[in-house]
């Protein structure tokens, strides 16, 4: 805070950059005011100062001293002079993505803006598989669950011809979703006929995305499907991220989806990672060390007390959720990080079978750094290993017991041949009697090895 050169007014800079003066007698208010400025950037040396801060902080905090067999001295040498080159933006980002690349390593890169300005528009989605209806129109072969097209009112069905959008034919456009540009969350009329040819007119707000809406469906036909597998034996869970919402949700479906099964299969197939294997890890381990006979459910205590033998309220016992039952795990070439690491641990600690695909094999706890101009670099500064084999989780994936891919047309055919195989593998364990967990029978301190276990 000064005062003015004229003794008038009291200038002050307020938090977020705004400028203020307020004057001493009188109105007690401040008054922010307008300004503008102007900072010339010398770009090229602006880039050879980026270039040496992110060069210098993988040198200071990659994991690997030894820079994955890398000479870091020399990619500096070789790159340094691709970068300071560019002339664009964009290109410079993409030279110090190729000399990061040199060090095959996951979870970095280095991002800045782009100076350009590009035109961003959104096409809605109504939720709905079309295929052409010459000189009509689109015919919808498939209506999305919980989709715009969807909803109790204005539905959209499956063999209805979608004629026009906005009063625009679709017979005369170069491309149906030609008709949708920057359409997302936006009113849109359409003209529908029906198989006899009977047309009406249907208004829906266009979607942005749907991604949770498709994520949903693949999960209900999972669960329908390991209910056809298991002769309703089994419940299945999918957790979606290794983050605290997905964690919560698998607290809930383990419940809803385990209640009164046999057993449970836990699939981490497209899980991009996150933090929470522990968290899941602690639920699928709960051991149980005593049970519990209330007043009430046995007549003669001493006779009949071993009847609870399975009896344990954990739900009031327990920070978490538990599932102490049987318990199969599903992974794939798309489960990445700490996905991963929950399907090492899963195989490590014999839960149970772990069926799928290897994983992705990019495990490393990763950090980044501001630098000059706003740009950021990612940074891996912490190495995983395996505690029974000693392997690192970078580029060591995590390889299931019973290793079986899927078809490419899994989805056209409705077949899931990774989930089928967990769920062999699962029941199996179940009729042969082996133990959920490890550790829980006095007759059976330790647990068998998973089928097809190497």
């Amino acid at each position: 805070m000064r005062l003015g050169p004229t003794a008038e007014h009291l200038f002050m800079m307020r938090q977020g950059g705004q400028i203020a003066r307020l004057a001493p007698e009188g109105d007690s208010s401040p008054k922010t005011l307008a300004f503008q400025a102007q900072m010339r950037i010398d770009h090229e040396a602006e880039r050879r100062q980026v270039f040496g801060e992110a060069w210098r902080t993988l040198e200071k905090n990659f994991y690997d001293p030894d820079y994955h067999g890398t000479d870091w001295q020399a990619m500096r040498e070789k790159y340094r002079p691709w970068a300071l080159r560019a002339s664009t933006s964009r290109d410079f980002r993409t030279v110090m993505n190729w000399m990061l690349g040199e060090l095959n390593a996951s979870h970095m890169g280095f991002y800045n803006d782009d100076r350009a300005e590009t035109q961003n528009e959104q096409t809605g989605l109504l939720g709905t598989a079309i295929d052409p209806a010459p000189e009509e129109g689109v015919r919808i072969e498939r209506v999305v669950p919980e989709s715009p097209a969807a909803r109790s009112t204005n539905r959209l069905r499956k063999g209805e011809v979608i004629t026009a959008v906005d009063g625009r034919p679709v017979s005369e456009a170069p491309n149906f979703y030609a008709l949708l540009t920057a359409k997302a969350g936006e009113r849109v009329a359409l003209t529908v006929q029906d198989e006899d040819g009977n047309a009406r007119r249907v208004v829906l707000r266009a979607a942005e995305d749907l991604d949770q809406e498709l994520y949903q469906e693949w999960v209900d036909e999972r669960k329908r499907l390991t209910e056809e597998y298991s002769d309703g034996r089994l419940g299945y869970v999918h957790v979606e991220g290794m983050n605290w919402s997905s964690f919560e949700r698998f607290e809930r479906e383990i419940t809803a989806s385990g209640q009164g099964k046999k057993g449970l299969v836990v699939d981490v197939r497209y899980n991009g990672g996150g933090w929470t294997t522990d968290y899941l890890l602690t639920v699928l381990t709960v051991r149980q060390h005593a049970y519990t006979v209330p007043r009430g459910a046995a007549e003669n205590l001493d006779e009949q007390q071993t009847q609870f033998r399975n009896n344990y309220p954990f739900g009031e016992r327990l920070p978490f959720a538990a599932w102490t039952g049987h318990v199969a795990a599903l992974a794939n070439q798309n489960s990445y990080s700490n996905a991963e690491i929950f399907s090492h641990a899963f195989k490590s600690l014999g839960l149970g079978p772990l069926v799928g695909t290897p994983t992705f094999g990019a495990v490393i706890s990763t950090g980044g750094r501001g630098l000059l101009s706003g740009s950021y670099v990612r940074v891996p500064y912490r190495g995983w290993y395996v505690r029974p084999t000693q392997k690192n989780m970078e580029r060591g994936p995590a390889r299931p017991d019973i290793i079986v891919e899927n078809a490419p047309d899994a989805k056209a055919t409705g077949e899931d041949r990774q989930l089928r195989r967990a769920v062999q593998a699962l029941l199996q364990n179940i009729e042969q009697g082996r133990q959920p967990r490890p550790g829980l029978s006095e007759e059976s301190p330790t647990a068998e090895p998973a089928p097809g276990r190497r």
